[in-house]
């Protein structure tokens, strides 16, 4: 296609108002043309801050032809069913991740989005912060890597929060625990099998607040991962090798200002590292702008599946308890 990519938006989720819609607006080669929600005061409030359209319905906003691809954040549950609408209208997608709930309909979906030669991406951002390059760099130092451990978790929310609504926001599995898993496939790649789990599970709202992973790869390497909604904040990754230790905080979330720390140790000798700060969200719009325009054809789909495949095996195997 030529011209910018004229972008919507189905719905009015918080991480579209402070993240993704502020790095569409810098971006160069994409324009925001409207923004829809159920609710027409919603749609025009949020409208009004970004100086586009407002639109009531989501379907309304799909119908118009002066859109070429919308952003989906909305919450998990409800991602297939509003990719798939949009596939189907023609328009290529940015959506927030998990695509899906399940690995069939995250293959579906992405045989759709071949079939309607549309550009179909599952939205992490911090894959394209520039300082998982230069981590990668530095794991060569480290000998040969035989753990990897991540953690995400944040501390509860209100009572209210769609998190907890199990058919809706999905629970913390869907929500936190696969930023993890997919930091586990970009540093140790796709050759990885579910090991064991342990999943808290609220008892009540029959909804996943935080759990424990291990994953293991054929050559021995383990990845212990861990995530939730009760807890501290915390975003890390920790890489022990044979000849040193790397960790890094602040890892999947860090706005445009914030500098990234790691620290190096080997042979008893700390050193910290402070790398340039980036826009993970505009290299991700970028990226996807990109994308559509026919410039790189790499959509990311192979990590899509394997991460569907590995949330898959969670389900089916962790121990689950029932707390109060």
């Amino acid at each position: 296609m030529t011209g910018p990519v004229r972008l919507g938006v189905l719905g009015c989720a918080d991480i579209a108002r402070r993240r993704t819609l502020p790095a569409v607006r810098a971006v160069d080669g994409i324009n925001l043309v409207a923004i829809a929600s159920r609710d027409p005061h919603n749609a025009q409030a949020f409208a009004s801050s970004f100086g586009c359209a407002a639109v009531t319905g989501y379907d309304t906003l799909l119908a118009r032809n002066d859109i070429d691809a919308v952003y989906i954040p909305l919450p998990a549950m409800l991602h297939a069913t509003w990719i798939e609408r949009a596939l189907v209208a023609g328009k290529h997608v940015l959506a927030e991740k998990p695509l899906s709930a399940d690995l069939p309909t995250t293959l579906r979906l992405l045989d759709l989005a071949r079939s309607t030669g549309r550009v179909l991406v599952e939205n992490f951002m911090f894959p394209h912060h520039s300082q998982l390059a230069r981590i990668k760099e530095l794991l060569s130092s480290l000998g040969t890597l035989r753990t990897f451990s991540s953690t995400f978790t944040i501390p509860p929310k209100p009572a209210d929060d769609i998190r907890y609504l199990p058919a809706v926001g999905g629970g913390a599995l869907l929500d936190v625990g696969v930023y993890p898993l997919r930091a586990a496939l970009h540093f140790l790649g796709p050759d990885l099998t579910v090991t064991g789990a342990v999943l808290r599970v609220d008892a009540t709202r029959k909804v996943t607040l935080s759990g424990s992973v291990l994953l293991h790869r054929t050559d021995g390497t383990a990845a212990h991962l861990t995530f939730g909604m009760e807890h501290a904040y915390r975003a890390a990754y920790d890489f022990t090798g044979t000849h040193g230790i790397l960790t890094a905080e602040h890892v999947f979330t860090p706005p445009p200002s914030h500098h990234p720390a790691l620290t190096l140790t080997q042979d008893g000798h700390r050193k910290e590292l402070t790398l340039p700060a980036d826009d993970q969200a505009a290299s991700t719009v970028r990226w996807f702008t990109t994308a559509v325009t026919g410039r790189h054809t790499d959509h990311g789909h192979t990590h899509t599946v394997h991460l569907a495949r590995l949330v898959g095996q969670i389900e089916e195997q962790a121990k689950t308890t029932l707390v109060a």
